[in-house]
């Protein structure tokens, strides 16, 4: 008798591009980027995220890599009066300052940073997360027809809001495309869409959010070279499939559906080489945030001579991995 099958499972196809240490990675769009972002930086990948903040939908990530290749300066016009707080309508509000001068040099120091950045980076990932789009109404009509990247608070009867059509999207992607390769001619991009459930705008609304942004995304694909798709929102809607992969508000993917994507993720684009190492990098940043009960003990002298030689060793074997921190940790704590 064959078992009982009580899921589906999406398995990881392994990628023709791989992510190698020593490569620079860099990760634009929603919350479910940053997840992601923070475990590659656990395992010492060099990575940047987000020079313009959390981004939901294409049009304002479009707008924030643009910005970066053309290495905009933001200036007092940019910026408006909300709440005693200075913003840009294609900021996150952590951009936001109590003056414009520290509002403007968080923008621009991060877009220089991430022009630069760009400029060499090897890879390339955008999460997509709604298609639904809100833009400044005759209210605020020095930006009239604005598509915003955060409302910033703002009252809602300054906002229309529609759904981005497939072709539309299609062909705003193309274009984003071929500005980043003539950029950058060596970059490889990756495509997913967000888990997140957009539940402001309900349940059916974002379904057709998704299937706009899947629909342009896979045509996408289809036409262009060196662009990839990975399925992160499949992972987490069709493979898990269940609320318990969700925190309370049922919207966010949780530890355990975002540590599956992580984990199917790195079988898609890491070598075996690649992992071997990952998990060498897991054990030292393990021993280095580990809190000994009595860190003059025989014990624990002999437990950071131990990683004394395993960073050492390891350091030798990659070079590019920034381990000098935790070799002067380990051995500044001998003897103490």
């Amino acid at each position: 008798m064959s078992a009982l099958k009580l899921k589906l499972t999406l398995d990881a196809k392994p990628a023709s591009y791989k992510i190698n240490y020593g490569e620079r990675l860099l990760l634009m769009g929603s919350c479910f980027t940053e997840n992601i972002g923070l475990k590659l930086q656990a395992h010492l990948f060099e990575t940047l995220e987000n020079s313009h903040g959390i981004l939901f939908n294409p049009v304002s990530v479009q707008n924030a890599l643009m910005d970066i290749i053309a290495n905009k300066k933001y200036t007092e016009l940019d910026l408006f009066l909300l709440n005693d707080v200075w913003n840009s309508w294609h900021h996150h509000s952590r951009f936001s300052g109590v003056t414009q001068t520290e509002a403007l040099d968080k923008m621009n120091g991060a877009i220089q940073e991430a022009h630069s950045y760009l400029k060499s980076a090897h890879h390339l990932v955008i999460t997509l997360g709604s298609a639904w789009l809100y833009t400044l109404n005759e209210n605020v009509p020095n930006h009239m027809g604005m598509v915003v990247a955060n409302n910033h608070k703002a009252p809602a009867n300054w906002f229309a809001k529609k759904l981005l059509q497939p072709q539309e999207l299609l062909s705003n992607l193309q274009s984003l495309v071929a500005a980043l390769q003539s950029f950058n001619p060596n970059l490889h991009i990756v495509f997913t869409i967000s888990p997140v459930r957009h539940l402001r705008e309900g349940l059916v609304e974002n379904n057709r959010s998704k299937a706009v942004l899947i629909q342009a995304v896979h045509d996408l694909v289809s036409m262009e070279k060196n662009i990839e798709y990975f399925p992160a929102y499949e992972y987490v809607i069709d493979d898990l499939r269940d609320y318990r992969f969700y925190s309370e508000d049922l919207v966010h993917p949780n530890y355990a559906a975002t540590q599956y994507v992580w984990e199917k993720l790195v079988d898609t684009y890491m070598s075996a080489e690649t992992q071997s190492i990952m998990k060498q990098v897991a054990e030292l940043q393990l021993a280095f945030n580990h809190k000994p009960f009595f860190s003059g003990s025989t014990e624990h002298q002999k437990f950071l001579l131990s990683y004394i030689e395993k960073t050492m060793h390891l350091m030798a074997q990659c070079p590019q991995l920034p381990l000098e921190k935790h070799l002067y940790f380990f051995k500044g704590a001998i003897g103490k």
